[in-house]
């Protein structure tokens, strides 16, 4: 039996966003070129800085001051009902006004975002209830008593105890993963296409985080959405994504299916990061690997390859000299590395 059709829901293609600083320019996203799937869940990984969260601010265009988006496209899928049938129209994010009412209509209720640490997100001095109600008073055409119904019943939703009190708490009155779960609701609230979740367990204790990701993905089966998970917790995204892809120094370095990234890892940076998992069954002796050197300066990126100067498999001459494209290297598999391509047919960098 034939796998049905993925429909692509946001494609990013050669994006580029800079950082204008009195320091230098610094690349924070350098070129990344992905594709999510409606529907699917989409792991993003690397370590800090490389990227993951100035991708998704892109996305939404919430990308703070002194930064922009220089280059690349952003395309959205975005499907209507029109004459009584699905009309999928594509949006370039890129061209839209990042504070007009086009980007407004999509940002919050078309695509949402849940943030790393809640209290820096919610307001302190409103009550969780009516933020819930600005979000779906916003983008739906509702009354005031009807908006916060719709906050009590997704509030319910996500397993938030006694919803119909705790929607009129604020959020210093909460735990830590009450907040997270207001959060989810007020990014469920208008049931968008696609939920961007930045890091979204980082800060609670394992039970709250286990109890969280089960949320999600129960959400995600309720209400069809795309999620794209950002972490760089490898056992997460073991969980979580069915794809997913590795990025180092703003560069999408490796992309494939969960299973090959796990089993069968193509770029040195990935390998690199699955060796510094903590393994059931490893001696508590034994030391855990780790990555040598730091990521390096973002004012002053190495040329070639970026990871050349960390890399097991460095080749003088080659990588230090050498920007390698995305390879492809199996069935939806692709990696950022000169071991798996021809360099004479690359220009050299200058």
């Amino acid at each position: 039996m034939d796998k049905p059709q993925r429909e692509p829901l946001v494609e990013v293609r050669n994006l580029k966003t800079q950082f204008f600083l009195d320091e230098g320019t610094v690349h924070a996203v350098d070129g990344a070129d992905f594709t999510l799937y409606r529907g699917e869940t989409l792991g993003v990984v690397g370590e800090s800085g490389c990227g993951k969260s100035v991708t998704a601010r892109s996305i939404l265009r919430i990308v703070p001051r002194p930064g922009r988006i220089t280059q690349g496209e952003i395309l959205y899928h975005r499907r209507s009902r029109r004459n009584g049938g699905d009309v999928t129209e594509v949006i370039d994010l890129t061209t839209l006004d990042e504070r007009g009412p086009e980007i407004r209509s999509i940002r919050g209720a078309e695509i949402s975002m849940v943030f790393q640490e809640p209290m820096t997100s919610l307001s302190p001095v409103h009550t969780l209830g009516s933020q819930i109600m600005e979000a779906i008073l916003l983008h739906q055409e509702v009354s005031n008593e009807e908006a916060k119904e719709l906050s009590v019943e997704m509030l319910q939703r996500v397993g938030m105890p006694q919803p119909r009190r705790t929607v009129d708490r604020y959020p210093h009155e909460l735990s830590g993963g009450m907040r997270q779960r207001g959060m989810i609701a007020m990014a469920l609230s208008c049931q968008p296409s696609l939920l961007i979740a930045d890091e979204p367990t980082t800060a609670l204790d394992v039970t709250t985080e286990a109890q969280i990701l089960q949320l999600m993905r129960g959400l995600q089966s309720d209400l069809g959405m795309a999620i794209m998970f950002i972490t760089h917790n490898l056992g997460v995204i073991a969980q979580m994504t069915e794809h997913v892809i590795v990025m180092y120094l703003g560069k999408v370095v490796e992309e494939a299916s969960v299973d090959n990234i796990f089993y069968n890892p193509k770029h040195p940076y990935t390998e690199a990061l699955l060796r510094s998992i903590p393994r059931v069954g490893r001696k508590s002796r034994e030391r855990l690997e780790s990555i040598k050197g730091t990521v390096p300066d973002p004012y002053n990126i190495p040329p070639g390859c970026p990871y050349h100067p960390r890399c097991n498999y460095f080749m003088p001459g080659r990588c230090d000299v050498i920007e390698p494209p995305l390879f492809d290297v199996g069935t939806e598999h692709r990696t950022r590395c000169l071991l798996y391509g021809d360099p004479e047919s690359l220009k050299t960098t200058e």
